[in-house]
């Protein structure tokens, strides 16, 4: 299948965003730990330098956050938090699934909310900057359709990823350490691009059914 053209832009706009504000933190995490030889909560709070000040910058600038700084923040903080918790071997292990566990949460907590997380994910990724874009993107939200889609859309990553920390939890409580870090990875890349191309298609549907 034809990757339609929007569709195109989102990835695109999606991989930049991931390459910047994941590879940032990581550089100074890798430098920190490695040259410098830092312990790792040191090198984890260098880390969240960037997505710190880039998020500073669009709050200041463009009056919104960008949602994968946010994201890369988040899942530093929880490292930290689980860095700080203590050394058990089972914690360290859950470790990486604090983020998923942590934004799972975040998604199901913003249905309370006039416009839930995945509202602005979207138009991040669809407009940019580009203010006309954005303009006809926020008229959109008058289509009870649209509206159930988005929020159709945030209650199903909420329930994945909270499901997929939880299924963390019990395999690292009932299974060797190495069957963990083998399937853990496949596991949850494995639910991320069931959910990516979920939501591409469900987007899609929506689209086709709006007036034009």
């Amino acid at each position: 299948m034809t990757t339609p053209p929007i569709d195109r832009t989102i990835v695109r706009s999606l991989a930049w965003d991931i390459a910047l504000n994941a590879a940032v933190p990581l550089a100074c995490y890798l430098v920190m730990r490695r040259i410098v030889g830092s312990s790792e909560l040191t090198a984890l709070l260098v880390a969240t330098g960037f997505p710190v000040l880039k998020s500073g910058y669009d709050l200041t600038r463009r009056r919104e956050l960008d949602p994968v700084a946010v994201l890369v923040l988040l899942g530093l903080a929880t490292s930290i938090a689980a860095v700080l918790i203590g050394g058990d071997p089972h914690l360290l292990l859950i470790r990486e699934s604090f983020f998923t566990g942590a934004f799972g949460i975040v998604c199901l907590a913003s249905l309370a909310f006039r416009r839930p997380i995945m509202f602005y994910f979207a138009r991040h990724f669809m407009a940019g900057g580009d203010l006309q874009r954005r303009r006809e993107i926020d008229a959109r939200w008058q289509y009870p359709a649209v509206r159930h889609a988005h929020r159709l859309v945030t209650l199903v990553w909420g329930l994945v990823f909270t499901g997929e920390f939880g299924v963390r939890v019990l395999m690292v409580y009932t299974l060797p350490a190495a069957v963990v870090l083998g399937v853990s990875p496949v596991l949850f890349g494995g639910a991320t691009i069931v959910l990516v191309i979920w939501t591409f298609r469900h987007a899609r549907k929506v689209r086709a059914e709006l007036p034009p």
